[in-house]
């Protein structure tokens, strides 16, 4: 959510923005909250009056009695009553339309960055860099499913059983790759000099408002029926909303955070080839990172953040690319955003692994998340970051060390956490 002062003071740029992001049919909300606004303040300024008015007429009243001229006294108590019960309506209309303007600013997306390059969804997104080289093996690699399967991995035919489409067993050493790589990840992390946290799954609908945008709530989030309790999306969710309503003291910032999560998403729509298998799911894993800062270190923090994550890919040997994030592509909430991207020899292509989001104040602005400085309180930065989020990376990775013989070599990094094996051969 925006400054309203920004709607006060620039309205142009509001609206700018706006166009810029392909939401045309949202430049309305500007003007709508500027009216708003200006009914609210008139309002206030009537309520004020009133009220003045009110302790000046109820000294009256005290004097006039005291007099013996209780008929007078008597008139200006009527115009007492009239005042307290207009008062009583300012303060519900008032209400009302703080209400609605708070809607309408949740539906303005946030300012976005002046790099962001301009587009109108994913397809104009830019590369940025490659890191490792990008091999295609000189012998046929088959789908995921198919390698996972003859390595005794993977069941998706007992799932759909049990809970549909979009749902998996992993079993035997792939069950153990998948934990081997998210405690490898914890580990990078702590490393990293972040506090590792374990948040609650589940959430309510006041945080899942505060964290991203009602499009975004409406496709992702399972709701708890007869509750208000949401599955998580991701732990970033709990994460950011563990400071919901907090002052955090100046000398405290920044917050950094790498958490482990179940995430639970609808995954609504159709999709291709590709998104069957692990690919797309209602549930997966996912080491994620997050951190709290000054306004002014959330980008320095943005550029350590996705390094940190193509730093761990190319430590599992596993070539991977960063892809700029077009206008059109961001969600609402978010100021920039940069997704990491593996390579898959079979595909001969990358595809998203994980994406590192710098959200300015949106999140805290929502949340009545700040921090304490000496000229008052201001709003800190948030940003997330995909560590991690198995079972989809792991088609990358058994893609990238797939031998012609079907097995699956096992990078330096995860030896001990995979007990000394080295291959993973097929049962």
């Amino acid at each position: 959510m925006i400054d309203i002062n920004l709607i006060r003071t620039n309205p142009e740029k509001v609206k700018e923005n706006i166009k810029k992001k392909f939401q045309k049919h949202k430049l309305p909300l500007v003007d709508e909250v500027l009216e708003l606004d200006k009914k609210v303040r008139l309002l206030k300024q009537e309520g004020d009056n009133l009220r003045s008015q009110r302790n000046t007429l109820s000294g009256q009243i005290g004097m006039l009695m005291k007099s013996g001229n209780k008929q007078e006294a008597d008139k200006i108590k009527e115009q007492v009553v009239k005042n307290n019960a207009r008062i009583v309506d300012i303060e519900k209309e008032t209400a009302e339309t703080e209400a609605k303007i708070k809607q309408d600013m949740m539906s303005i997306p946030n300012i976005i960055a002046d790099d962001v390059p301009i587009g109108e969804d994913d397809s104009k997104n830019v590369q940025a860099q490659t890191f490792l080289e990008a091999k295609v093996p000189d012998f046929e690699i088959p789908y995921h499913t198919d390698i996972l399967e003859k390595l005794g991995g993977l069941d998706v035919d007992s799932a759909r059983k049990t809970s549909g489409q979009g749902f998996y067993y992993l079993t035997g050493d792939i069950a153990r790759l998948h934990s081997a790589i998210l405690s490898y990840a914890r580990d990078f992390m702590i490393n990293k000099g972040f506090t590792y946290v374990i948040p609650p799954y589940m959430i309510h609908g006041s945080v899942v408002q505060g964290v991203m945008s009602f499009e975004e709530m409406g496709n992702m989030m399972y709701k708890i029926e007869g509750e208000d309790l949401y599955l998580i999306g991701t732990s970033e969710h709990s994460m950011i909303g563990r400071y919901q309503d907090t002052i955090i003291p100046e000398d405290k910032l920044p917050i950094t955070l790498t958490s482990y999560s179940p995430c639970f998403r609808k995954e609504k729509g159709s999709h291709g080839l590709e998104e069957r298998g692990i690919y797309r799911i209602h549930q997966f894993e996912k080491q994620e990172m997050v951190v709290i800062c000054k306004p002014e270190e959330s980008e320095q923090w943005y550029e350590k953040m996705w390094n940190y994550t193509v730093e761990l890919f190319v430590s599992m040997e596993i070539p991977v690319r960063t892809l700029v994030c077009c206008s059109g592509d961001l969600a609402d909430l978010k100021y920039k955003s940069l997704d990491v991207e593996a390579w898959s020899p079979r595909q001969k292509k990358y595809f998203e692994v994980g994406s590192c989001s710098n959200l300015t104040d949106a999140q805290a602005r929502r949340l009545g998340i700040r921090y304490k400085t000496e000229k008052g309180n201001v709003y800190p930065h948030t940003l997330n970051n995909t560590v991690v989020a198995p079972p989809r990376m792991l088609i990358a990775f058994i893609e990238n060390h797939l031998q012609a013989d079907g097995s699956v070599t096992i990078p330096k990094v995860l030896w001990q956490y995979m007990g000394g094996t080295k291959v993973i051969k097929v049962k």
